[in-house]
């Protein structure tokens, strides 16, 4: 193990010295926010990246493990949709002094639960809208605003993003996907290492084939 300690995903500063890089998981109160082990975001407070997330909607944000979330992301999440089936947007049922009852769930554009993969990377500023489904190994670009979903082990960019490659062929992904090598025990992923960041992808598909 590095410098003798071992990867422990309950500690939320994970770089000795520096408090604006911290794993998300253990500073979670929101019991509507799930995230897997050592997911990471650049700043020193997590949930202030959730905005318009109301309890009355019961979304859910759900992240998977080993995620990398940059600087000034956010996530956008149900309680910001405004109801868009009549004349008028305006929510006059949150603001006092105006007497409309509070719309249906029916008649509110809710999206549903927002999820992201394991192993993604979200890069700086870039938004999440309500009920997006990133894929595992996904990678959104600087500054985008995602509002459809994201295979797997693909990069997307721009306002909306659209997806520009997929980062492997089929076969590799199909492999990774099998080995879910983020499911693995620390000693393991340890062992996998020059394997997952190897730029020797050939080599990389015959040896994780022989895994899965």
């Amino acid at each position: 193990m590095k410098d003798g300690k071992i990867p422990n995903p309950n500690t939320i500063n994970p770089i000795a010295g520096y408090d604006k890089e911290i794993y998300i998981k253990p500073t979670i109160k929101n019991k509507n926010i799930i995230v897997g082990d050592f997911s990471y975001i650049a700043d020193y407070d997590f949930e202030s990246h959730v905005t318009h997330h109301y309890e009355w909607n019961n979304d859910k944000l759900v992240i998977g493990k080993f995620c990398q979330i940059a600087s000034g992301v956010e996530f956008v999440m149900n309680g910001a949709n405004h109801q868009m089936n009549a004349v008028s947007t305006f929510p006059f049922y949150t603001l006092e002094g105006w007497e409309q009852t509070p719309p249906t769930q029916n008649d509110l554009p809710i999206k549903g639960d927002t999820i992201i993969g394991n192993d993604v990377w979200i890069g700086q500023n870039a938004t999440i809208l309500p009920g997006v489904h990133i894929g595992d190994g996904a990678i959104i670009g600087a500054n985008s605003v995602v509002g459809s979903n994201v295979e797997p082990y693909t990069v997307v960019v721009g306002n909306p993003a659209r997806p520009i490659r997929k980062r492997f062929d089929d076969e590799l992904i199909d492999i990774i996907e099998k080995l879910k090598w983020w499911d693995k025990s620390i000693e393991e992923i340890n062992s996998l290492i020059p394997l997952l960041t190897s730029s020797n992808l050939e080599k990389v598909k015959d040896e994780l084939s022989k895994l899965v």
